[in-house]
């Protein structure tokens, strides 16, 4: 019987999935559709809806995409899953970070499937140069994907010998 200690980390994947949904909720139902609030000199809530993926790539493709990548987030999520009810009970660094790019693939399907497109808002600037609106589940999965690349680099959750 394999060992599925790992599975204990699906409580961070549930949190980024809840405070994701829980804000596109409040911005959704608070805001205009592009409008904009300032919080600092570099950052503001943006309402937008994104129909592609990462950067708004394939966001104008006739509608395809939506079940594309609706369909990939189930890959992943299902292969993600996987791995970490497979990962030894050392690899905690690991769990942890699958557990956020779950979380993050889980609360953008969410929205694939329920509006057709994800609820983007958090939009930072310097001067007149934006970078792309995000939201809470790509901040899980960019954090969950900077944790693996340091753990694969051996810079952060240095594996005890077994």
């Amino acid at each position: 019987m394999r060992d599925l200690n790992m599975l204990k980390w699906l409580w961070l994947s549930l949190l980024a999935l809840v405070l994701d949904q829980v804000s596109k909720l409040i911005i959704a139902g608070s805001m205009q559709l592009y409008q904009s609030i300032p919080i600092t000199s570099f950052f503001k809530l943006t309402y937008v809806r994104n129909t592609g993926a990462a950067f708004s790539f394939l966001s104008e493709a006739g509608g395809w995409q939506r079940w594309f990548f609706a369909g990939l987030a189930l890959v992943i999520s299902a292969v993600i899953a996987v791995w970490l009810a497979r990962l030894k009970k050392h690899e905690t660094f690991l769990a942890i970070a699958l557990s956020l790019v779950l979380g993050g693939a889980i609360g953008n399907l969410i929205d694939r499937l329920a509006y057709g497109y994800v609820i983007d808002f958090l939009d930072v600037y310097y001067q007149t140069w934006h970078w792309p609106a995000f939201n809470i589940a790509d901040s899980a999965i960019t954090l969950g994907v900077v944790l693996m690349l340091l753990e694969s680099f051996g810079w952060v959750g240095l594996k005890k010998s077994e």
